[in-house]
């Protein structure tokens, strides 16, 4: 019987070992929050005299209650809004959002260029590329969180893209080619 506890124990262990390198890590930079993960911060750096700047980053909503982005704070800025970006009849708009911004149970919301983003109002400095900006984000349920935003090059696409999202053109044997 002492072999076959033995046995079972181990098997046990095993499984859980493998469970745990099976499952998703969570990325360093990752905030959670009660039932939400804010991932991806980032800004782009701002020319000197700027007094505006845009920060994104991703938020997921885990549980089965929505929650909601109600105000951003930081002290790299006199004020910090939650904005959408939207085009309408080929009509650019942008506004801020009064009333925060739900973020639905099971759902992913992802602030990127050209949609939702936290408008950062008369900059105290500019944005360096390298920087990391600290902010907090206030939830009606979750409460305030602090994130970071990496500051990348003033044309960044975001975390994660490869090249820079810059499109070189290269001379080679008469032809060009181009590179992504």
């Amino acid at each position: 019987m002492q072999r076959q506890l033995s046995a079972f124990t181990r098997l046990a262990l095993l499984g859980a070992m493998l469970g745990s390198l099976l499952a998703v890590p969570a990325r360093a930079d990752d905030v959670r929050a009660g039932d939400l993960v804010i991932s991806q911060g980032w800004s782009r750096a701002t020319p000197g005299g700027a007094k505006v700047g845009g920060g994104y980053l991703t938020i997921e909503n885990k549980g089965s209650a929505p929650d909601r982005l109600i105000s951003v704070s930081g002290d790299v800025a006199g004020k910090i809004e939650i904005h959408e970006m939207a085009v309408t009849n080929g009509v650019m708009t942008m506004r801020p959002l009064e009333n925060g911004l739900a973020i639905a149970p099971g759902k992913t919301v992802k602030f990127a260029p050209g949609g939702f983003h936290l408008m950062m109002m008369d900059l105290k400095n500019p944005l360096k590329q390298g920087d990391k900006v600290s902010v907090t984000l206030e939830f009606e349920k979750a409460g305030k969180v602090s994130a970071s935003l990496d500051v990348q090059g003033v044309g960044a696409p975001g975390p994660g893209s490869q090249g820079g999202g810059k499109m070189e053109m290269h001379k080679t044997d008469g032809h060009s080619g181009m590179k992504m």
